[in-house]
């Protein structure tokens, strides 16, 4: 296979106004962009303009056709074929944080499957501030176009790091100071109760089975959301939206009370 093969092997679609839209602001590179006939210009005006400042090919083929490209993939009447997404080291996680002057905020992913999920929760961390999420390479999602759609273009500008071992990754991260906090329905605490200013890796695990019982003994302290209805679970990109503000606003209390940060617990061992 010779490397122009291989480049468009590796060529990744975007469906969806918003999603082609924010991989353009992102700088994303951007191969050729599809529009259905008949679609409203105005809606896609943003999308046209960009596309031409940047020199992008614009082709208009028919409704049927777009379906086919987007596979399956709701497009809203545009789409576009990019280079494959580069997945960030985990260094460089750390590194957006280091640059803030922010102690990292990390979500880490155990079996996250279904892409809506996600794409849902890359759409928080960006919105929250994160300074990445970390995801295994097996029995989870990918940056697939689905995931694009789902995170309204965030997938764009958080970095996701792809790992092989997520207990080996969290090893790593708490040689490099980082405490792990796991979302674990049977914990003790509440995550009110929890200092969530430390340097933070947060892990959620899917909603069927939770985190695995190798990663939840890696956790240095567990919490969970309480729960006052009849339904005793939440959706995980709505459990990580939860504990992400919650840490947003630890922090920024803290930042507030001028040095009422207190002291950090030790870790056992």
């Amino acid at each position: 296979m010779t490397g122009r093969e291989d480049s468009k092997h590796q060529d990744e679609i975007i469906a969806g106004r918003h999603p082609v839209l924010e991989a353009l602001k992102a700088g994303r590179e951007i191969h050729k962009i599809w529009i259905a006939e008949g679609v409203q210009r105005a809606l896609i005006q943003p999308i046209e303009a960009e596309a031409r400042r940047r020199g992008i090919v614009i082709q208009t083929v028919d409704r049927r056709r777009l379906d086919q490209l987007a596979q399956g993939i709701a497009h809203q009447g545009v789409a576009a074929q990019a280079a494959a997404h580069r997945y960030a080291e985990l260094d460089e996680l750390l590194e957006a944080a280091e640059a803030k002057g922010e102690p990292p905020l990390l979500l880490l992913l155990d079996e996250i499957e279904d892409p809506h999920n996600l794409g849902s929760i890359l759409r928080t961390a960006e919105c929250a501030g994160a300074h990445g999420v970390v995801i295994p390479k097996r029995r989870s999602a990918g940056l697939t176009a689905a995931v694009y759609k789902a995170s309204a273009g965030a997938a764009e500008f958080v970095p996701v790091a792809r790992v092989t071992n997520l207990a080996q990754t969290i090893d790593r991260l708490k040689e490099r100071g980082l405490w792990i906090a796991g979302a674990d329905a049977g914990a003790r605490d509440d995550v009110y109760r929890a200092d969530l200013t430390l340097p933070l890796a947060i892990v959620i695990g899917s909603e069927g089975r939770g985190i695995g019982r190798l990663i939840r003994d890696k956790c240095d302290f567990l919490v969970k959301l309480p729960m006052f209805g009849r339904i005793n679970s939440l959706n995980a990109s709505v459990a990580a939206g939860v504990l992400l503000y919650e840490a947003v606003r630890q922090r920024n209390a803290a930042l507030e009370a001028a040095g009422g940060s207190g002291l950090s617990p030790e870790r056992d061992g």
